[in-house]
């Protein structure tokens, strides 16, 4: 039992080492000096270009280089768009399920198949009509609509005692 402790344990810290590794070089390769260094490597490989003679070996290094830092990158952007569309999904479940009157349906709807997203999809799309040949923008966009949200969400607000949040 140990043992499997003291591996899951080892696991954690290599999966946290790499992705900080992979946090440091996705936010170092999107900054001006990432672009800037990658910019300096290209010039310096043109310049040294009738140094070597145009060699194919001179082309190698260039075309070696970008490969390998093309095929590193995929998986950096890849991701970066996971955890970026995981963080947009959680926060839009979180308002989902804050809403009063939203369908709690549409909690992690992401994970729900083609044919019932198509079927949500219709039935939003009837919703759009039904506003669209609503043509007074006052009767589903109101001020006082607004203000009455505002005050009941502060309402509720006052209403709750202060919690301490849950420790992690």
């Amino acid at each position: 039992m140990q043992v499997t402790n003291d591996r899951r344990q080892e696991e954690r810290q290599a999966g946290g080492m790499l992705e900080s590794l992979a946090s440091h070089v996705t936010r170092w390769a999107g900054s001006s000096w990432g672009f800037g260094s990658a910019a300096l490597i290209v010039l310096i490989w043109g310049v040294t270009g009738p140094i070597f003679h145009f060699s194919d070996t001179w082309q190698l290094v260039i075309n070696t280089g970008t490969t390998i830092v093309t095929y590193l990158m995929v998986f950096l952007i890849q991701r970066t768009q996971n955890k970026d569309g995981m963080a947009i999904q959680l926060k839009l479940n979180e308002l989902v399920a804050a809403i009063e009157g939203a369908s709690n349906r549409l909690i992690d709807v992401e994970e729900l198949s083609e044919e019932d997203l198509r079927t949500l999809h219709t039935h939003y799309q009837r919703l759009v009509s039904m506003a669209r040949k609503d043509s007074d923008m006052v009767a589903t966009h109101s001020i006082e609509e607004a203000e009455r949200r505002h005050d009941e969400k502060r309402r509720r607000h006052t209403a709750r005692p202060a919690t301490k949040p849950p420790s992690e």
